[in-house]
């Protein structure tokens, strides 16, 4: 009923101005109108990680709930996980308007938000409630912080009690300067510090909550094994590849794509794979890997487990085809498990890395 009342407001939505068509998202999932996820997932969806239990891998990514508003609702409609944020210690604005552009003959999403959230205090309050399920929460730093690691590390003090992990977004290509903080020395320096945090946090009772980095998809590739071996070196529990990309490749609507910001969406699909396959070789299974970019089709998630991705994470793919691609997902996923002679979906992690590594990021 759901995906027939979307495929109505589909034309209506995508009629409005891409945020105002998200912040009426967000109120319908607050006022409940939102399609319930139907009994439980099939078993060979699920995996354990972190010492949780994943009923299936499939989450929605960071950026649409970036104030922790509708957290439950997207985990009733059937993901296995949701990450909200990006958070900043301090409320911020973002960019000026417009900064969200649509690619609708590409599949793709360009925005140029910049962190605009209402901060920690307020998503705290909000985090606070009685929430069930996996909830991760993404931080990030405020434009005008003088010491942007400082914020990381507000971050995760401030929700290390409610947050099912942290992930430390560095990869944002719309804050000057954050992608700096990629570069081996810098992001050592970082974790580093991110880490000393948990540490006293753990020693003072508090609960040891895992730590996720997110990358961007457009790190050269010389760049790369430094990057992966500061990140296995300083035991990190997860890499995120990745973020938005600002490469524009091959696009069928070249004019709206000459925006600048950060491109997701279908476009992205080749490039963020080939760099998650890239880093799970070089992890050498030392570190879970999330895949994100591009993924709206049972074939894309395949492809993304295959190359290395434990979890996976979506978001463009359901502004295009709605909510009920997270049961298409599942049931596309499911098939090509059993077609493949999968018993799990954690049997194919990483089966098919070696083809995707191999790939030439040139002409992506």
């Amino acid at each position: 009923m759901f995906g027939a009342l979307f495929e109505l407001a589909r034309p209506l939505l995508h009629a409005l101005d891409p945020e105002q068509a998200h912040e009426l998202t967000l109120k319908a999932l607050e006022a409940g109108l939102y399609p319930r996820a139907v009994g439980v997932d099939d078993p060979r969806l699920a995996l354990e990680l972190w010492g949780m239990r994943f009923c299936n891998p499939f989450g929605l990514a960071a950026g649409f709930d970036k104030d922790a508003r509708v957290a439950q609702a997207v985990l009733a409609m059937g993901f296995g996980h949701t990450e909200v944020g990006t958070l900043t210690p301090r409320p911020q604005a973002g960019n000026p308007r417009p900064r969200i552009f649509r690619l609708s003959g590409d599949k793709a999403i360009i925005n140029r938000l910049g962190f605009n959230n209402a901060g920690h205090a307020a998503a705290l309050v909000r985090l606070k409630r009685p929430l069930a399920g996996i909830i991760g929460v993404n931080v990030g730093a405020n434009r005008d912080a003088v010491d942007r690691a400082s914020d990381y590390v507000a971050g995760i003090c401030a929700f290390s009690e409610v947050a099912a992990y942290l992930t430390v977004n560095v990869s944002s290509p719309n804050t000057p300067g954050l992608r700096d903080l990629q570069a081996p020395a810098q992001l050592d320096s970082l974790l580093q510090r991110v880490l000393a945090a948990r540490e006293e946090l753990v020693a003072a009772g508090k609960p040891r909550r895992p730590i996720v980095v997110k990358l961007a998809p457009d790190i050269a590739e010389a760049d790369l094994p430094g990057i992966v071996e500061v990140i296995v070196a300083r035991g990190l529990d997860g890499i995120a590849v990745g973020n938005t990309t600002l490469a524009r490749t091959g696009l069928a609507e070249p004019r709206q794509g000459a925006e600048p910001g950060g491109l997701s969406g279908r476009p992205l699909f080749h490039r963020s794979t080939v760099v998650l396959a890239r880093a799970h070789q070089l992890a050498r299974g030392a570190v879970p890997l999330i895949g994100i970019g591009g993924i709206d089709s049972g074939a894309a998630a395949v492809a993304k487990i295959e190359a290395g991705a434990t979890l996976l994470q979506l978001y463009t793919g359901l502004v295009y085809e709605g909510p009920a691609l997270i049961s298409r997902l599942k049931s596309e996923l499911l098939a090509h498990l059993k077609r493949d002679g999968y018993a799990r979906v954690g049997d194919a992690v990483g089966r098919r890395a070696a083809t995707w590594a191999a790939k030439s990021l040139a002409a992506l």
